[in-house]
């Protein structure tokens, strides 16, 4: 009995095995498409790590499709981290179009990172790629918001090592900020949009991408800010500012001067005050030397009393004829 059943078990492990390494439905859908794989090339496969239904059923939707493509390619492509399924989509879709596309090169866009099925489809039937509102300034200062539509059609030759979209879109928007900063007046954009149009076109703006443009319509165009008024307003503000600090500047070195002069009307009051001072001194070494006498003193005291009435009437006099 145990035996049986060892036998039994080595019989089914065998018949996973089987089935595994040769997917027998799928060699059958081969058969049966006349697509022409053998079962060493399945194990083959499953021994290389390569799931067979992404090379098979490629295959048959190709052969079924007209085309003739080697197995070893499409397993070569897969192994080197390709879509064997979009490349064959797109050479599909290239012969319906009667474009002039090869398994390599099919291949060779792939593995760069490009839809290549995409890539023919855009080819076919023509994308069209709306920028973002690109503001501009015209020479008088008025900013204008210019929206454009660029109807664009992908290159197969160049579609490896060549540019994409957001360098379309970056050149188109410096395009459009030249030819209106180069338009003398707002207006004239306002009036004939479709000069920037011709001129954006005219500059070959698809030269090194991997598109060829079409079409650049302008979709929408508004009036912005006027950045001119802007600039000379924040012009004579800055000019304000700058006339108010030198101003205050002034002032401060005229406060600062006031206060010098103040400061130099004491020292000479206190320099009078320390004369004033010296003279009693003065007169006392007089006495004392025989300089001065008595007489000299009273004489000198009533000069100093009638100079004080002399002053003090002077006053009085000046009242009366300001009070008349």
């Amino acid at each position: 009995m145990a035996i049986v059943l060892f036998l039994a078990f080595l019989v089914l492990v065998g018949f996973s095995l089987f089935v595994y390494f040769i997917p027998i439905g799928l060699w059958i859908s081969a058969m049966a498409a006349n697509v022409k794989v053998s079962l060493a090339n399945l194990v083959g496969m499953r021994l290389r790590r390569v799931r067979p239904q992404t090379i098979v059923l490629p295959l048959i939707k190709a052969t079924k499709a007209g085309l003739r493509i080697d197995i070893s390619k499409l397993e070569a492509h897969y192994l080197a981290g390709g879509d064997v399924d979009r490349v064959v989509d797109a050479l599909i879709a290239a012969e319906r179009a009667g474009m002039d596309l090869d398994f390599s090169r099919a291949a060779a866009i792939d593995l760069a990172g490009r839809d290549v099925r995409e890539a023919v489809i855009i080819s076919v039937t023509p994308k069209v790629i709306t920028t973002e509102p690109i503001a501009a300034m015209a020479k008088n200062g008025i900013q204008v918001v210019v929206t454009a539509r660029v109807t664009v059609r992908a290159n197969i030759d160049r579609l490896v090592g060549g540019a994409g979209e957001e360098t379309i879109i970056a050149r188109v928007g410096e395009g459009i900020v030249s030819t209106v900063g180069s338009s003398s007046n707002h207006n004239q954009v306002l009036e004939n949009p479709d000069n920037i149009s011709k001129t954006v076109l005219a500059k070959g703006l698809d030269a090194g991408t991997a598109f060829e443009i079409l079409s650049i319509d302008i979709a929408d165009v508004d009036v912005g800010r006027n950045i001119g008024a802007e600039l000379q307003m924040d012009q004579a503000e800055a000019d304000k500012n700058i006339a108010q600090a030198k101003a205050e500047e002034r002032r401060a070195m005229a406060v600062a001067s006031e206060q010098e002069m103040k400061a130099k009307v004491q020292e000479m009051h206190a320099k009078v005050v320390e004369a004033e001072a010296e003279v009693p001194l003065a007169m006392a070494e007089a006495f004392r030397q025989g300089n001065l006498g008595v007489m000299d003193y009273y004489n000198m005291m009533n000069v100093q009393a009638d100079t004080g009435m002399r002053r003090q009437i002077s006053q009085v006099s000046d009242s009366d004829r300001t009070d008349r």
